[in-house]
């Protein structure tokens, strides 16, 4: 069954009456195909009109979606012969981030990213896409192996933030995103990031620090959630009045349309009308056409051309105007 967003409900009440009409056209043998293809039509222009002009609020709203693909959707959809290497090698192993090399298209990569999981079960055992420091030296590690054979690294990038609990901060959290961004920025082998649903403050930028940037066209990025940027600014707590939330995040740019123009992304990877989630293949066609041409860009860079084209791509961030 589809979820709908709260403002996607003109859409459900059309796409719920063609549904109905669909049912009663195959149980009673009613000829209702005019009717269904007509509303049909209304449907798909409401669909592209509505995404068209989302805020980004909504745009969070999109980027958090239930059906949304995670990154196994996207090993099923974008590789061959994935295989997952666990374990930091320190304390443990983390399901928040997941990765190994596979085939991309043909080529060899070392893919990493977090995982968020698809249903109650699989949320809590991947820890929300959450990581603890042992996923982060675990990426660290997969990126260690992937220069030693000069594998380019491909990054899926799908988090509200590194988890915050006391467990996470005792083993080193901070100490651990800081090594693992230092790690990104300065790997000796090409290093391509994609956005593809919450972008959320170091435990994003640690894995996202690449020689190319990229992002879904509904997916977000910033510093903090626009929940917690709103507790800050003005004291919003969940449950008490109008949440300031949306306010928060058209102050903050967070949207792939935002950080394109601000010079913090490269490329904008259109998604299916209505989202990612509504026709997933789709997506992970496009995504992988994006991953693709950069690495074809990238191809014949030496070790240290990747590490100070990825130093000047960061440094020149927040510069616009000031020269």
């Amino acid at each position: 069954m589809r979820t709908y967003l709260d403002f996607e409900k003109p859409i459900a009440e059309l796409e719920g009456r063609i549904e109905d009409l669909r049912q009663t056209e195959s149980q009673a043998g009613v000829n209702v195909a005019e009717e269904i293809e007509r509303l049909q039509s209304k449907a798909d222009q409401l669909l592209g009109d509505t995404y068209s002009k989302l805020s980004r609020w909504q745009k969070t709203l999109v980027a958090r979606h239930a059906n949304r693909p995670h990154f196994s959707e996207y090993v099923s959809h974008l590789v061959e012969d994935f295989t997952p290497l666990a374990g930091d090698r320190a304390f443990g192993e983390d399901l928040a981030i997941i990765g190994g090399p596979a085939r991309l298209r043909g080529r060899p990569v070392m893919l990493i990213g977090h995982e968020k999981g698809a249903d109650t079960a699989s949320r809590v055992k991947h820890n929300f896409g959450m990581a603890r420091p042992e996923g982060y030296r675990k990426a660290i590690r997969l990126m260690e192996l992937a220069e030693r054979f000069n594998l380019p690294v491909v990054t899926l990038v799908d988090t509200p933030g590194a988890y915050p609990g006391r467990g996470a901060e005792e083993r080193g959290q901070a100490e651990a995103i800081a090594t693992c961004t230092e790690k990104t920025l300065g790997l000796g082998a090409p290093v391509i990031a994609v956005i593809v649903g919450e972008g959320g403050s170091g435990g994003a930028v640690a894995l996202a620090a690449g020689n190319r940037v990229m992002m879904l066209e509904h997916s977000v990025y910033s510093v903090i959630s626009p929940e917690g940027c709103a507790s800050i600014l003005w004291k919003d707590a969940a449950g008490k009045g109008e949440s300031k939330a949306p306010d928060a995040a058209e102050a903050m740019k967070i949207s792939a349309q935002d950080l394109h123009e601000l010079g913090v992304i490269d490329t904008i990877i259109p998604e299916p009308v209505g989202g990612a989630h509504r026709d997933v293949r789709l997506t992970a066609e496009r995504l992988g056409d994006a991953v693709e041409a950069a690495m074809r860009e990238l191809d014949g860079l030496s070790p240290d051309d990747l590490r100070k084209q990825r130093r000047d791509k960061f440094l020149a961030i927040g510069r616009v105007g000031l020269e």
